[in-house]
């Protein structure tokens, strides 16, 4: 190996000054042209994928087709609102649990490569397991004990961030987790299925709902991901309203400065915003609620006025009924 290495670097050596500056040239505009190349998600522009800044204002909706593969989920964390895509147009969105301030999901891209009704769990070697008694580090705790946290139904992510089912319908809108996304049984089955249907997956509906009504696994692989995009934007433009979600993770977001700037850079006249207005709208959002102003109101200097607190999560009798 050393030789091999020698070699290369005696055969470099004979290139002339102006060639290797030319050949570093290229590299760097080959490398920059992939970069630009590369399309960015909403992660890694760091925006909730319904800003206005990146759907022009409107998001465009459609029924769910079967078939059609083209399709993606975002989650914003503050919101706790996952939305799936089809062919670049919202099908569907679910409100979700998420992990808790020390046990926070990961923020970044993730991809959905299989589907398991009545997963088995093996819990991890961290402290929080050895808090649980009668639970071993390892151990496989089977779909029908009673000690398996996952419920009927798992979406894998990878480096074992899960989308599972919630244990109770109060985990939604809330941070219960050890890293995972919960979701209400219905509403994850729904999610399940859909992408079974949209990349035509060999499985049949009789299957599934054996699935359902039984303890037995069923594992559903899927050709290629499916792309999960997982953000944490507090200060959303959405339709010409503004949403200031409660910054759950208490990074120090929901600050006057970044206010401004998610104002202006979604093209909001701020002229009529001074310091203290920006502080008091930023001070009217507790845990469980967002503050909802038009950003028609913001330019006529009325965002006190006309701004709204709104539950972050509608309660449904659905959502109050259902549990595991």
């Amino acid at each position: 190996m050393f030789n091999c290495k020698h070699n290369r670097f005696k055969v470099s050596s004979q290139y002339s000054a102006a060639t290797k500056a030319w050949l570093l040239v290229l590299f760097l505009f080959v490398a920059a042209s992939w970069n630009t190349a590369l399309p960015q998600t909403a992660a890694d522009r760091n925006e909730s994928e319904r800003s206005d800044k990146l759907t022009g204002g409107h998001i465009l909706q459609a029924d769910f087709e079967p078939n059609q593969p083209d399709i993606r989920i975002t989650l914003n964390v503050p919101s706790f609102r996952l939305t799936l895509w089809q062919n670049g147009k919202e099908v569907k969105s679910y409100y979700i649990g998420v992990g808790m301030k020390d046990y926070p999901i990961y923020i970044g891209d993730r991809g959905a490569s299989e589907i398991i009704w009545n997963p088995a769990w093996i819990p991890p070697a961290s402290d929080w397991v050895s808090d649980h008694k009668g639970v071993r580090p390892g151990e496989v705790i089977k779909a029908s004990d009673p000690r398996n946290p996952l419920g009927k139904l798992k979406i894998p992510l990878g480096d074992r961030y899960l989308i599972h089912q919630a244990a109770k319908a109060t985990d939604v809108g809330n941070l219960v987790s050890h890293g995972c996304v919960r979701m209400l049984r219905s509403d994850l089955y729904d999610l399940a299925e859909k992408i079974v249907a949209a990349r035509s997956a060999p499985v049949s509906p009789r299957r599934i709902e054996a699935a359902k009504r039984s303890s037995k696994t069923l594992v559903v692989r899927l050709d290629d991901p499916v792309p999960v995009d997982i953000n944490y934007d507090t200060l959303v433009v959405e339709g010409g309203v503004l949403h200031i979600y409660p910054d759950v993770y208490e990074r120090s977001l929901n600050r006057p400065s970044r206010l401004r700037a998610e104002l202006q850079s979604s093209g909001v006249d701020v002229s009529k915003l001074d310091e203290a207005t920006l502080i008091e709208m930023l001070s009217k959002v507790p845990r469980r609620t967002q503050f909802v102003v038009e950003t028609s109101s913001i330019e006529q200097g009325r965002a006190l006025e006309d701004g709204r607190l709104l539950p972050l999560i509608p309660v449904t009798r659905k959502q109050k009924a259902e549990g595991r």
